[in-house]
């Protein structure tokens, strides 16, 4: 069997393990790499290439940094010179013109991080968890202009237990896709997978999370709360003011402690395990927290440094 040629289209690190087995894989041809252009990146605002960047010099392939690719013909014409099979997409930051589909020989696969059609969109990983969802998964869909609106190729559901993270989410879709996204290819060159069409029943938006989002809001249940935090850890975090500071929470539990209620919000009491404070229903114990200007510590140690 010929090999499958592809041009990889992505940015974030998510989708370098994706990227890096098709490079090893017997079946596939990665021809090249279509990446977000560099950018600054950390304290020092360094300007930073991305990591399928790094990995696709490192093994010689061609890499093109599209500002839009859409608008860049020039760069539509050196992929089309390349005569690939398929276009894979996998988080890669840019929405792609007709123009850009009817490139490659058969479809555009995109491997999306949920069941569709439920979170379509940009945050389908941090809306599961801040949703309190048991289960989630990863898709392969034929691409089209819609937005992940295209027929299903393959899925696997993926679980999220009551204490996953965001990054422990993350680190599992990355794990789980390269698969994926091989037998996706293999099957539809081999004419053993038909893409099945999305229901319009259980459409679901993942929407960009709004800065309002990340502020607590103690009225809310502590489970609600725990879901947050857990939902978007370090991504950019959920955080409170004390002080007229930011005070970022990275972990948290739940805690049924009807003797120690007080005003949603009030710090209820203070032990080696955490602060409780009171929510909607229940209490919810900070366990880690990073104040403004400091790193992160436990919230023991924080709360016994407001008194120094």
């Amino acid at each position: 069997m010929k090999k499958i040629k592809i041009v990889f289209f992505g940015t974030p690190v998510i989708a370098l393990k994706s990227l890096e087995y098709l490079y090893n894989s017997d079946k596939v041809d990665v021809l090249a790499v279509v990446t977000q252009p560099d950018k600054p990146a950390g304290r020092g605002h360094k300007i930073s290439m991305s990591p399928l960047k790094e990995f696709a010099l490192e093994k010689a392939l061609p890499v093109f940094q599209p500002k839009s690719i859409r608008k860049e013909p020039d760069i539509q014409d050196e992929l089309k010179k390349l005569e690939p099979d398929f276009f894979v997409t996998f988080a890669f930051g840019q929405i792609l013109s007709q123009e850009v589909l009817d490139i490659p020989k058969f479809e555009t696969i995109n491997l999306h991080a949920s069941l569709l059609p439920k979170y379509r969109g940009a945050n389908p990983i941090q809306r599961a968890i801040i949703n309190g969802d048991k289960q989630t998964g990863i898709c392969t869909m034929i691409t089209e202009l819609g937005l992940d609106c295209g027929d299903v190729c393959l899925q696997k559901v993926i679980d999220i237990p009551d204490d996953m993270t965001c990054v422990d989410l993350f680190e599992k879709i990355s794990d789980e896709s390269p698969k994926l996204i091989e037998d996706t290819l293999l099957g539809l060159v081999a004419g053993s997978l038909t893409p099945v069409k999305q229901s319009e029943d259980g459409v679901c938006m993942a929407n960009k999370l709004t800065k309002d989002e990340t502020l607590i809001d103690w009225n809310k249940s502590a489970e609600d709360i725990h879901n947050l935090v857990r939902g978007i850890y370090k991504f950019p975090c959920a955080y409170f003011l004390h002080d007229g500071k930011i005070i970022k929470v990275m972990e948290t539990k739940v805690v049924n402690s009807p003797e120690k209620r007080g005003a949603c919000g009030e710090f209820c009491s203070v032990s080696k395990n955490g602060i409780e404070v009171a929510c909607g229903d229940c209490n919810l114990l900070l366990v880690r927290v990073k104040p403004e200007g400091k790193g992160e510590m436990s919230a023991r140690d924080w709360y016994n440094g407001l008194k120094k």
